[in-house]
């Protein structure tokens, strides 16, 4: 492989990280993954001992035996027989999304899509002012125009 072709490799790998959508992404996985983590402490601290309130505090224990009969092993806690079918991690991880999907909604989108739509409502007016002054000049231009061939029709009767 030639020298310049390594060179062109490694500036194009350099311009791909340097894009700002690249960045972007990347600040996005870390804020994401520590944001996961505050979701799984509410779930854990205040939505599980509030569904604890009518049953077991840790939803993961919520299940159900498909085929009976379903014993456990209180030791390590794993089904020794039956089957088990475990709706209650299911239901926490669909709380832990929804309240995730909920806050990204409400304190990102919302916030940026009326942000946006501000803005765009501001660049419209303001080209709306520019084209209102374009057809004033316009008209002035017009009133030059018709000025000056009246003052030479006026002082050049032809």
């Amino acid at each position: 492989m030639s020298e310049t072709k390594k060179v062109s490799l490694l500036e194009g790998f350099k311009a791909f990280l340097m894009r700002g959508n690249v960045i972007d992404l990347a600040v996005a996985v870390v804020i994401g993954a520590a944001f996961t983590n505050i979701v799984n402490s509410i779930v854990k601290g205040v939505i599980n001992p509030l569904v604890g309130a009518f049953g077991t505090q840790d939803l993961e224990k919520y299940s159900s035996c498909l085929k009976a009969p379903c014993t456990t092993d209180p030791a390590t806690g794993e089904a020794t027989e039956g089957i088990r079918i475990m709706w209650g991690s299911v239901l926490s991880a669909t709380l832990s999304f929804l309240i995730t999907a909920a806050v990204v909604y409400f304190l990102m989108v919302l916030p940026m899509a009326k942000y946006l739509a501000r803005r765009a409502a501001m660049q419209a007016a303001k080209e709306g002012v520019q084209e209102t002054l374009e057809v004033t000049e316009l008209e002035v231009l017009k009133e030059i125009r018709d000025t000056l061939v009246a003052q030479r029709g006026g002082a050049n009767p032809a």
